[in-house]
């Protein structure tokens, strides 16, 4: 048996398990995965009008495959790729000619407290870019050695990285980190990941909301300790996110950090030999995931207060109050080394019992991170059981569009429980149900404390509606108002006509309402437009130079050799098949010269 359908086969099956519920009909909606049936496209997603651009590109290319694509199928879509490109992109990314390793990686890097919490939060676009990452790292090298097809492949790989600013930006110091300085081709894949990182930022750079965020935040979205150990063994087994509510419950297990311990001293030697089987960039993806591991860890010690300076005075600042999330890099390296380090230990005791205590030390392995963290399994146990949308919102939504003109929606809460969807907090769907700008609150609550949002209209509204004025002084055409959350008060609706009650929406109608949209100005509009085209151009000249390059472009395969096979004389052949083109030789891949 071929190493390569072995590996399908494992990150299928991987990905089956992690994502069961899904054969539900429906939609899963949690925090800020908020998929609609279709999300129309408008210019708020593209240059939105008063607010930062955390969505962007994301909604417009989300908007833009739902012409073709119903919602509830892009979501699978899109969830599916997570899993199992994760775990096929660790596993061909290992440097070995065996099988059992890439197992183990592919498992060490798809079944990880870092992809459990990020997922129970929504965040499904940061998890592409956590995808993506071996992939990218393999093109780089590509590009480094100058093999055919490695930067039309390094612009795939980046392009679903770059639709959120977080995973653009990540993309775009992988990439600076392990090309080489003074090259072409280093300048022209920079250039390549800057264009893909466009539409956000021209959209941050012309935003009125400034760029500038609440330094609270930096405390509240800080890194937290999961159990006994504290917030520096959480971080280093990938955890520590800072929403209790995300966590997994065998993440507070007792036993959750000496499990990590483990897995941290059988990492350690396979870091000493990754280094020496990828003597081209191992040193580099090292600094790679400490500059991670640092950010991730900032918020708890005293570069905190350098942090809420940052995110006050510096335009995007507030992209690393979240630190947590930056931990990608050290995720993989990190299976990396414990898959390459399970590999050692088990030729050594191949050699010094049999072969079958060798696979059995490898089976445990790639079983060890589902032992760490069993209620990933089956869409978390339950936690992503798909919903489905009541009626009221189509019905509201044609409506709309009928009588175009700007919602308030209400309760002022960005993120709410709505008994539909199981009680399960989500954020507001109607910006992206609704065919018009939506006005909702971009604050956060983390318990007890509210980090202020960026956009001065929403915290002018907010401050409003606090002071006891009713909803009709807002300016907006229509109020929404949802069932669940805070009560409203029925002085806020005063002034305005009811056109719709429905079981869990209602939408009322504001007589004084100006008849002009806020809307970004023309020339934010023209700026978004043209960068996104930018974006877009590139990665389509990137799959069209692959396409034309044929299909072996797409994966190029690398050949090992780690001088270990004698020592495991008695195993089966498909255990030990290198990867094809494998031959004799040093424990380096096999490379072209750099042109």
């Amino acid at each position: 048996m071929r190493a390569g359908p072995v590996l399908h086969t494992i990150a299928g099956a991987v990905t089956a398990v992690v994502l069961a519920p899904l054969a539900l009909p429906g939609y899963v909606l949690r925090y800020d995965m908020t998929f609609v049936p279709r999300q129309p496209m408008t210019w708020e997603m593209v240059a939105p009008a008063d607010a930062l651009p955390r969505a962007v590109p994301l909604d417009a290319v989300v908007s833009a495959a739902n012409v073709v694509v119903p919602g509830w199928l892009l979501q699978r879509i899109a969830l599916v790729a997570i899993v199992y490109l994760a775990a096929l992109g660790a596993a061909r990314l290992l440097p070995t000619g065996r099988l059992l390793p890439r197992v183990v990686a592919a498992l060490a890097f798809a079944w990880t407290p870092f992809l459990a919490e990020r997922l129970l939060l929504g965040q499904w676009a940061l998890l592409l870019a956590y995808a993506c990452l071996p992939w990218l790292i393999i093109a780089a090298r590509d590009v480094r050695d100058g093999r055919k097809g490695g930067l039309p492949r390094l612009i795939v790989a980046a392009g679903p990285a770059a639709l959120t600013p977080t995973g653009g930006l990540i993309a775009l110091v992988t990439v600076a980190v392990l090309l080489p300085l003074r090259r072409r081709v280093t300048a022209a894949a920079l250039a390549a990941v800057t264009a893909l990182n466009a539409p956000w930022l021209v959209a941050a750079l012309t935003s009125p909301a400034g760029g500038a965020s609440d330094p609270e935040g930096v405390a509240q979205f800080a890194a937290r300790a999961e159990n006994w150990a504290g917030t520096l063994v959480a971080l280093l087994g990938t955890g520590g996110i800072w929403n209790a509510q995300t966590v997994p419950a065998s993440r507070e297990s007792v036993l959750a950090p000496l499990v990590t311990l483990v897995l941290l001293a059988v990492a350690l030697p396979g870091l000493r030999e990754l280094r020496r089987r990828l003597p081209d960039v191992a040193d580099r993806l090292f600094v790679l995931a400490a500059g991670g591991f640092v950010l991730a860890l900032a918020g708890i010690t005293p570069a905190a207060g350098l942090l809420e300076w940052a995110v006050v005075h510096v335009p995007g600042g507030g992209l690393l109050r979240d630190g947590q999330k930056f931990l990608i890099p050290y995720t993989l390296v990190l299976a990396l080394g414990f898959a390459l380090g399970a590999e050692l230990i088990a030729a050594r005791l191949a050699r010094r019992w049999d072969p079958a205590s060798g696979r059995a030390l490898l089976a445990a392995a790639a079983l060890l991170p589902v032992m760490l963290l069993p209620d990933l399994a089956f869409g978390a146990m339950g936690q992503l059981k798909p919903v489905r949308y009541p009626a009221d919102w189509e019905a509201v939504a044609r409506l709309v569009s009928a009588g175009p003109g700007e919602v308030l929606s209400l309760p002022f809460e960005g993120y709410q429980r709505y008994g539909w969807a199981g009680g399960v907090v989500i954020r507001d769907p109607a910006p992206r149900f609704l065919d018009v700008p939506v006005l909702m609150n971009d604050a956060l609550r983390v318990g007890p404390v509210t980090v202020d949002g960026e956009s001065p209209r929403a915290g002018a509204v907010g401050a409003l509606l606090a002071s006891g004025r009713p909803a009709s002084a807002a300016g907006t055409r229509w109020v929404l108002v949802a069932e669940g959350g805070q009560k409203l008060d029925n002085s806020v609706l005063s002034g305005l006509r009811l056109v719709y009650d429905g079981r869990y929406l209602q939408l009322w109608e504001n007589p004084s309402a100006p008849a002009v949209l806020k809307v970004a100005d023309s020339g934010r509009r023209a700026a978004a437009l043209v960068a996104h085209l930018l974006a877009a151009s590139v990665v389509i000249s990137g799959i069209l130079s692959l396409l034309l390059l044929g299909s072996r472009s797409w994966y190029r395969p690398r050949t090992y050799r780690t001088g270990e096979e004698r020592s495991w004389p008695n195993w089966p052949r498909s255990l030990l098949r290198r990867s094809p083109g494998a031959s004799s030789g040093s424990s380096e891949c096999s490379r072209r010269p750099a042109p």
